[in-house]
């Protein structure tokens, strides 16, 4: 560790010795003294909560599925897990809705496919068809047209109970990884998600394994068509001539394919998609490090003759048991771990509170993230190659995809806490060069690969989730772009400009951005504002002040801001819904960015923060404001309430004080003599 242990006083280098800026009256009555407790409780608490590694983590949470789906799969692997079943039961029985559904999201209404799973899940537990629970959500299916309705991998998951006929399945034929890599139809034109899913899915297509339910254990009560009547279910578009329609036809072929394909060109695609997956499920963090393709990697692996002793299957196992997390006296499974992102967002936070550069803490952080750098060449490759590997995941390990997102926020901690660098210059120097090197030909960034934007492929019934691409979005271009902007780039170098071109031409018709990787419309807003502050856009610009308009129009009555997950159903209630202290955070840091930090509207955001936040420094948060894949899957990040109020507070603090932010003190280092980042990719 650098630097010497603290005192508690140390920890945090208040600005008590800032003077008043007396350029504007100060409309707030908030107290100077009761701000800097508030921010010095909650950044303590923040940092009392770092693992002695260096990280910070706290479970990811999701709605029922992937705890209904972790006990599907003990039971297609014949594992007992009675400790688990005994305590996971009550989790989904309390999670069940008012209307005898289960929810995508928090207060959100039925989602039929959720409640399928779930029901299912209680089925094989031991849970009676005339449990009350049970009637009721088995009365919400059948009104909404019964389980016929679900969507394509729950269909999956039916099927391999007999639930299910495979011919209502949409075909997935193995001979898929055999498509060249420019190919439309390939791996390497979907989402790294949809990827490491579909590979292992390959086998559970060929080999359709079954384990077959006892009729009191199935849920054949949930049909109002027989299975035995159940073929291709297809919503085909009104118009003849479509993608959707074209490929539906498609689907009839490859059907007909599955069922007699020429057997050595079968054995080659197995033998490849083998090949492509063992290399990805190295190390702990298993396939993807996300929940689906885990499972399915495991169901592929004992499908191709793997025992349950083989290491890769054991490791496979036991990185999806990993997910599991204690509920107080019950258990859940959460899709992923998140440890990069929320270090990087802590960091971030515990800046702009005033953490000491030389606090222990941050070298802790620092050196960890050293030790998790992705040194990998992984899928991104395809788009992108001759360019060395760098960067960061978003989970503890997942090195052949690293994120765009994490990576960005990683390297404004580095830029703001080290800012010359030093020890970590060549960490440095790998991550921008990778970054900068997957900026899309639209001039956005996605998530994990460069110009994964075949948007017709979304048509595809495999895709019914909507979710099979990663384009550039708003967001994640918005973080890149922060990034630059602190150090020291702005609209005079190409990438930048590209950047905001890409932003102006996605801004919509309200003044907001679209939230891809957050709920929603409050989210992508608060990601471009800082990103157009950072890179010294004019901030009275009239698209920016339609911005800040649209953050007005949508406080609440109590001060805060809030958005349902609805809104990526509605657009028309972008902005919308019961207010929480992440989204009420980023509503006031776009604000205090736009220049409103003597509003009214903004002193009545930050009293609600304090109002809001209990006696230990932390917040409550029930809601859901993370999003996993829109109108399918969002996520409650349990450290967004904490972290995110305390960054708000802090900015709200220094502004009002100091006239700036800790950042633009930082970004004057740099101002006309930007951090030497030497890439071509700059140009």
């Amino acid at each position: 560790m650098k630097g010497k242990e603290p005192t508690r006083e140390e920890l945090l280098s208040f600005s008590s010795g800032i003077q008043m800026d007396s350029s504007a009256e100060n409309t707030t009555p908030i107290s100077t003294e009761e701000l800097q407790e508030k921010v010095r409780l909650a950044a303590e608490s923040l940092i009392s909560r770092q693992v002695e590694e260096g990280y910070w983590v706290e479970p990811l949470e999701a709605d029922v599925t992937i705890t209904s789906e972790y006990i599907l799969l003990q039971y297609l692997l014949g594992r007992e897990r009675d400790e688990f079943f005994r305590r996971a039961a009550p989790f989904i029985l309390e999670s069940q809705g008012e209307d005898g559904g289960w929810p995508l999201y928090h207060g959100g209404p039925a989602e039929i496919s959720a409640t399928v799973k779930a029901y299912l899940a209680l089925k094989l537990l031991g849970y009676d068809a005339d449990h009350p629970a049970m009637q009721r959500a088995r009365a919400l299916v059948l009104e909404r047209g019964g389980a016929i309705n679900v969507n394509v991998f729950t269909r999956i998951t039916l099927a391999l109970f007999g639930q299910y006929d495979w011919k209502g399945v949409p075909a997935l034929p193995p001979e898929m990884i055999l498509l060249p890599r420019w190919f439309p139809l390939s791996i390497y034109t979907v989402s790294y998600w949809s990827r490491t899913v579909i590979v292992p899915l390959l086998f559970i297509y060929h080999y359709k394994p079954l384990l077959e339910l006892p009729p009191e254990k199935g849920v054949q009560e949930l049909f109002i068509t027989p299975m035995s009547e159940v073929r291709v279910h297809y919503a085909w578009d009104k118009h003849w001539v479509s993608w959707k329609n074209l490929f539906f036809v498609l689907d009839r072929i490859l059907q007909a394919w599955n069922r007699h394909p020429p057997s050595f060109l079968r054995r080659k695609a197995l033998k490849k998609a083998m090949e492509w997956m063992i290399p990805r499920l190295k190390g702990e963090g298993g396939l993807g490090a996300i929940y689906p393709a885990m499972a399915n990697s495991v169901l592929a692996l004992r499908l191709e003759g793997y025992a349950m002793d083989h290491p890769l299957v054991r490791r496979a196992i036991q990185s999806i048991d990993d997910l599991v997390f204690d509920l107080g006296e019950q258990q859940s499974v959460q899709p992923c771990h998140s440890p990069i992102w929320d270090t990087a967002l802590a960091l971030g936070a515990l800046y702009e509170a005033g953490l000491d550069e030389g606090s222990p803490f941050v070298s802790r952080a620092l050196d960890w993230f050293c030790r998790k750098e992705v040194r990998t060449v992984g899928d991104w490759s395809v788009r992108v190659p001759g360019v060395e590997a760098g960067g960061w995941a978003f989970q503890f390990e997942n090195d052949y995809y690293p994120d765009i997102d994490d990576t960005s926020v990683v390297l404004m901690d580095f830029a703001k806490w080290v800012p010359e660098m030093g020890a970590y210059r060549d960490v440095f120097r790998r991550a921008i060069e990778w970054t900068l090197s997957m900026q899309g030909t639209d001039g956005g960034w996605g998530a994990f690969d460069k110009d994964n934007d075949f948007l017709f492929l979304n048509n595809i019934p495999f895709a019914d989730h909507g979710a099979l691409l990663d384009p550039s979005t708003s967001d994640v271009t918005g973080r890149v772009t922060e990034l630059l902007g602190i150090l020291g780039y702005d609209a005079r170098t190409p990438v930048v400009r590209r950047a905001l071109r890409f932003l102006r031409k996605e801004q919509e018709e309200n003044g907001s951005w679209y939230g891809r990787w957050g709920v929603n419309y409050i989210y992508g807003t608060w990601s471009v504002v800082s990103a157009l502050k950072a890179v010294g856009e004019d901030m009275s610009a009239p698209y920016v002040q339609k911005a800040m308009q649209f953050l007005f129009s949508r406080q609440n009555p109590d001060g805060g801001w809030g958005e349902s997950c609805y809104s990526y159903f509605r657009k028309d209630t972008a902005g919308e819904g019961v207010s929480t202290s992440s989204q009420t955070a980023w509503a006031l840091i776009a604000l205090i960015h736009g220049g409103h930090v003597r509003n009214p509207a903004v002193s009545k955001g930050i009293d609600f923060l304090l109002s809001r936040q209990q006696g230990d420094g932390k917040w409550l948060e029930q809601e859901y404001t993370g999003t996993g894949f829109p109108k399918v899957f969002y996520l409650r990040y349990n450290m967004y309430r904490d972290y995110f109020s305390l960054w708000a507070l802090s900015l709200y603090r220094n502004v009002l004080l100091d006239g700036q932010s800790r950042v633009e003190r930082l970004a004057r280092r740099w101002k006309g003599n930007p951090y030497p980042v030497r890439s071509r990719f700059l140009a």
